[in-house]
């Protein structure tokens, strides 16, 4: 008995096309000039017709990718934040030990930020955003805040398990963040310090989190 062929998938998915690969090729190399850009020459300076032109394109080519100043510096920050979020994800784990999971959490967020990259970042944010308040508004909602709503998540999970006195997790998750940033992290912005070396930022994750567990501890009652 001979057996019919299977039929063939009636919708079979569509192969990958050269021009969306190219589409996305050009994307990240407008991102990668536009990254550049808003670091190197500042957000005022940053305009979308220099951006063309260091690509070698036309304006209303960058323009299909993104319409406006402001989206492109939303996109810019959206790369560079997404890979970080999704390691706060898996960080995060609501069953696990609370002690360690803050301490790779603090770990891992001053390790981030004391970069030479997100120090360049904050220092331009924090200098233009009172000229172009909708800089600071991107900015806070694709990196800090982001990351604070999926720390403020997991501090209220913990105390509903009992961990954690209970408390507002948002402020929580600002408490915790803050002790982070009172060491090194101010002391590279300022300048006082050119780079911050492993042994530091375990000594300011440790301290933060012995304050931050003596704040939070459970009420005893």
């Amino acid at each position: 008995m001979t057996v019919p062929d299977p039929l063939p998938n009636p919708r079979p998915d569509p192969p990958f096309s050269r021009r969306e690969a190219r589409r996305l090729d050009r994307r990240k190399a407008i991102l990668a000039v536009a990254s550049r850009s808003f670091l190197e020459d500042g957000y005022a300076a940053t305009t979308m017709s220099g951006i063309a032109a260091t690509l070698g394109g036309s304006k209303g080519t960058l323009w299909s990718y993104f319409p406006s100043k402001e989206a492109l510096f939303a996109a810019v920050l959206d790369e560079a934040t997404t890979a970080y979020k999704a390691r706060l994800a898996e960080i995060l784990d609501p069953d696990g030990d609370l002690t360690e999971t803050l301490r790779t959490l603090g770990l891992g967020m001053l390790t981030k930020i004391t970069a030479p990259e997100s120090i360049a970042l904050y220092r331009l944010v924090a200098s233009e955003s009172g000229r172009f308040p909708e800089m600071g508004r991107i900015f806070y909602e694709h990196a800090p805040g982001g990351a604070r709503r999926l720390v403020s998540a997991f501090l209220e999970r913990a105390m509903d398990r009992g961990l954690l006195r209970r408390a507002d997790p948002d402020q929580a998750a600002r408490t915790f963040t803050m002790l982070m940033l009172s060491g090194c992290h101010q002391s590279l912005v300022w300048g006082q310090i050119e780079q911050a070396g492993a042994d530091q930022i375990k000594a300011d994750v440790e301290h933060g989190l012995d304050c931050f567990l003596r704040a939070y501890a459970p009420d005893m009652r």
